[in-house]
């Protein structure tokens, strides 16, 4: 058997009228939850997310509204809908948004969320940590380096380790009794210091 190439990641560049529809807490959880998870009810992502399903269907319908989720009808039936992320990636340039006050809120928020999450996922892991294997406890972590760099190269340097990041995530995975799903991070930002 020939190996298959895996199938390319659906991706969608949002536009202000996402963004807008996507910076809300519930609905930037639903939507990952999907895109982890796959294909789930209302109720299944009600249960999961500690809320309850006239909320949960609400934002599902305001997502699928904008393309972001969409009903899954193979699953469906008359008394149930199953929703499914219609997008493995999301991706945007906060300047598509120069022009639109209401979508950069919405992008600020979005990006704020992340770094929540970040630190979020981060003590968890830390507080977890003891309870893992020696080869799990080196592998993970986190690290800053502090580069000089323009614009255009870091820019260039963020495709690099995306196309990376990508292909760790399409290649085939050997056989490893301790793989797990990883959250990886990527952030660069100018380094300013207080009161700049």
């Amino acid at each position: 058997m020939e190996n298959e190439l895996p199938e390319a990641p659906r991706a969608v560049r949002l536009d202000g009228r996402q963004v807008r529809v996507l910076a809300h807490p519930l609905r930037m959880r639903l939507l990952g939850t999907l895109r982890v998870d796959g294909p789930a009810t209302a109720t299944t992502l009600a249960a999961k997310l500690d809320t309850n399903t006239g909320a949960t269907s609400y934002h599902l319908r305001q997502l699928a509204e904008v393309g972001l989720v969409t009903e899954d009808p193979d699953r469906g039936t008359v008394r149930q809908r199953w929703w499914r992320a219609a997008h493995d990636i999301s991706n945007f340039e906060p300047t598509d948004f120069d022009d639109d006050p209401d979508a950069r809120a919405a992008v600020q928020w979005i990006q704020a969320d992340q770094v929540r999450l970040l630190a979020e996922q981060a003590e968890r892991w830390m507080a977890a940590a003891h309870g893992y294997s020696a080869a799990w406890r080196d592998a993970a972590g986190m690290s800053d380096v502090l580069l000089t760099i323009g614009p255009t190269r870091l820019k260039a340097l963020n495709g690099e380790l995306w196309q990376l990041l990508q292909r760790y995530r399409d290649e085939p995975a050997p056989d490893e009794p301790e793989a797990e799903s990883v959250l990886f991070f990527l952030a660069a930002f100018p380094r300013l210091e207080q009161g700049r």
